[in-house]
C-alpha cells in the first residue's frame, strides 16, 4: 500500500490528460473561494485581465467600476478612452511593483509624482500614457484626470470582496530620480527617453514577490475580507529589452511570474491562483488556442479559459447562464505593450 493508490484520476497524467480531448480536460482550477454573483469584484493588471471583467459582467456576477464613463458617452467612445476596461481607469499594471506603487499611491504611504509629458502640444500621463488616445489638452488636466483615477483605484480596494490581478511583465522602466516605475519606457508612447535618468530593470523572483506582498498586505489593512484571485498572462513578450531572444526572455518572464503567484497562493488563505496561463500555453493545447502571430489569444481560446473558470464556481449556476462564447470574447485588448511592435519593422 502506499499513497499514490488512493489518488484520484486527475492526479495521473494518463487519466487527467493522455486519455481526454484536449477540449474535454476539465477540473484545472480548484478555487479556494466560492464567489457569488453579489459579490464585488475588481480587476487589474496586464492585457488579458479585462477578458475576465468582461465575463465576470456577462455572466451577471457584480463586477465593480468605481470610475464610470462620462454621461451620455457612447460605449464605443468608452472603451476607446479607457473607460470599464479595468474597474478604475488605471491603464495596464503590467508588473507588481507598479501595483504597489498604485497602492501607495491610494492609500497615502507615497505622494504622487507631479511628472507630466508633452508631445505635439498635447499632454501625457507617464503612469497611464495611452488613456487618452491624442493625450490631454492641459497639464492641469492631466492632475486632475490622474487624483480621480488615484482616487478611483483606492475605492475599489475598500469596497471590493475579490480583487482580480493579472502578472504580466518583470520588465520594467523606472525613474532613478525620483524612484518611480512607469508603464511604458518613455519616449514610445509620448515622452523622452534619458538614458541618465531612465533606467531597465529585469525584475527577479524575490523583489517581485516582496511588492506583491507589499501591496496585498497594505490593501487588507484597510478592507480586511479582501481576498485575491492572481492569474498570469498567457500573452508573450511584444519586445524585450533584455538583450535575450524574446522566446526566452518571455519563458523566463511568465516562469518567474508563475513561480511567485503560487509561492503565495500557497502560502496565504486569502490568495488564490487561476490558471490561465496554463490553459493556453501548454503543450497538451497544441498552440490552438493562439492567432496566427503566435502571440495574440484567440477569441475561442479566451471562452475556453473564461468556461474553466466558471465551471469551477458552485454558485456559477445561479448567476446569468449567458456562455462567454467567442462572439462575445472578441472584443480588442487595451494593451500599450503592442505599441512596442511599431518600433520593428
Amino acid at each position: 500500500m502506499n499513497p499514490y493508490q488512493n489518488m484520484p484520476d486527475d492526479a495521473f497524467w494518463k487519466s487527467a490528460v493522455a486519455s481526454q480531448h484536449m477540449l474535454d480536460i476539465a477540473g484545472l482550477w480548484k478555487p479556494k473561494f466560492a464567489i457569488r454573483p453579489a459579490q464585488k469584484v475588481v480587476t487589474f493588471g496586464s492585457c488579458f485581465a479585462q477578458h475576465i471583467g468582461r465575463a465576470l459582467k456577462q455572466r451577471g456576477y457584480n463586477w465593480l467600476s468605481t470610475e464610470k464613463a462620462p454621461h451620455r458617452m457612447s460605449a464605443e467612445d468608452a472603451a476607446r478612452f479607457n473607460y470599464d476596461i479595468f474597474s478604475s481607469r488605471t491603464g495596464n499594471i503590467y508588473t507588481t511593483s507598479l501595483l504597489d506603487q498604485w497602492t501607495n499611491w491610494a492609500l497615502g504611504y507615497k505622494e504622487i509624482p507631479s511628472e507630466i509629458w508633452e508631445k505635439d502640444g498635447r499632454f501625457y500621463d507617464p503612469f497611464r500614457p495611452n488613456i487618452e488616445p491624442q493625450g490631454f489638452a492641459s497639464a492641469d488636466e492631466v492632475v486632475r484626470s490622474r487624483q480621480y483615477t488615484v482616487d478611483a483605484f483606492g475605492r475599489a480596494i475598500k469596497s471590493a470582496e475579490y480583487f482580480v490581478f493579472t502578472l504580466g511583465l518583470t520588465e520594467s522602466w523606472t525613474n532613478q530620480a525620483h524612484e518611480y516605475e512607469y508603464p511604458m519606457c518613455p519616449g514610445t508612447v509620448a515622452g523622452e527617453f534619458n538614458g541618465d535618468i531612465h533606467k531597465f530593470t529585469n525584475q527577479q523572483f524575490v523583489p517581485i514577490l516582496e511588492r506583491l506582498r507589499n501591496a496585498m498586505e497594505k490593501m487588507r489593512k484597510v478592507n480586511p475580507k479582501l481576498r485575491f484571485i492572481l492569474t498570469v498572462s498567457p500573452v508573450p513578450l511584444t519586445a524585450t529589452a533584455s538583450g535575450k531572444h524574446v522566446l526566452v526572455a518571455t519563458m523566463a518572464s511568465k516562469s518567474i511570474l508563475r513561480a511567485v503567484a503560487e509561492q503565495l497562493s500557497s502560502n496565504r488563505q486569502y490568495v488564490d491562483y487561476f490558471p490561465s496561463y496554463e490553459i493556453i500555453n501548454s503543450p497538451v493545447f497544441k498552440g490552438n488556442f493562439f492567432m496566427p502571430n503566435l502571440r495574440s489569444v484567440h477569441p475561442k481560446g479566451v471562452a475556453f479559459v473564461m468556461e474553466n473558470f466558471f465551471a469551477a464556481l458552485p454558485q456559477a449556476n445561479k448567476a446569468n447562464k449567458t456562455k462567454v462564447d467567442a462572439t462575445q470574447a472578441q472584443a480588442d485588448e487595451v494593451c500599450e505593450e503592442l505599441m512596442l511592435a511599431h518600433f520593428k519593422n
